[in-house]
């Protein structure tokens, strides 16, 4: 039986720790796994959110991180989250009180659900709505 999704996104944070707890305590993710590299960086983390996961750790100089660019070294996004919640409005309150930098204000979205877009505390792209595209 399979379990969960075949795309698995990978983000790395400059503070891991403080984005594992923001991306908990405002978009409702539930942290699974978390192994600490020492010194407050995060080798490896894993957040549930319904079927779907997040993979993140700390921004570091190794082989892997070289290969990343967070989003203020190249201004701005070149990719982006879409993330499917039940109650758009009440994330949508969590991330203005949480300092999340709203793009796109929440709308009803022509092709269904409600949606908005903001930006992490880290400047990472996030798209979320109640649109669910595996309903189509």
């Amino acid at each position: 039986m399979e379990r969960g999704s075949s795309l698995i996104p990978c983000v790395l944070y400059r503070d891991a720790p403080a984005a594992i707890t923001w991306l908990c305590q405002v978009f409702g993710f539930h942290e699974q796994l978390r192994v600490s590299a020492g010194n407050g960086l995060i080798e490896h983390a894993q957040l549930i959110h319904g079927s779907g996961m997040l993979m993140l750790g700390s921004l570091k100089d190794n082989d892997y991180g070289r290969q990343m660019r967070e989003p203020k070294a190249v201004g701005g996004n070149t990719q982006s989250l879409y993330l499917v919640v039940e109650d758009t409005d009440a994330v949508y309150a969590r991330v203005q009180q949480a300092g999340g930098e709203i793009l796109i204000p929440i709308k009803d979205e022509e092709y269904g659900g409600r949606g908005f877009t903001c930006r992490d505390l880290e400047g990472h792209l996030w798209s979320v709505g109640s649109y669910q595209p595996w309903d189509e």
